[in-house]
């Protein structure tokens, strides 16, 4: 890693600290209402999916519903076993099982 490099990483990681720092300080000194303590449940929830569905629905950065995309097949068959499960690990390896099986079987 080049001086520059480490610089740039160290640059960023001090920026996101002094952004984030400060909320954490008022928060720990400051009673939150409780809806916003209720709405904060959902945020992690609402993260994930603004990341993955445009990663399923999108892979090639157009709309693809199809049983030839292995992105939502394996999506399909995640969100199942996530569901019927609550079992993490089984999860994410069934989840790239499926996927990894569905890109072979379809010679992706």
């Amino acid at each position: 890693m080049t001086t520059n490099e480490l610089l740039l990483v160290v640059g960023m990681a001090f920026v996101t600290f002094m952004i984030r720092y400060p909320m954490l300080v008022l928060v720990g000194r400051v009673s939150l209402p409780q809806p916003l303590i209720d709405g904060l449940r959902y945020v992690p929830v609402a993260v994930l999916t603004a990341i993955c569905v445009p990663a399923v629905l999108l892979p090639q950065g157009q709309l693809w519903i199809s049983p030839q995309n292995p992105y939502l097949a394996a999506g399909i068959l995640t969100v199942l076993v996530a569901w019927r499960t609550g079992s993490l690990l089984l999860t994410i390896i069934l989840g790239m099982g499926a996927f990894l099986a569905w890109r072979v079987l379809l010679g992706g």
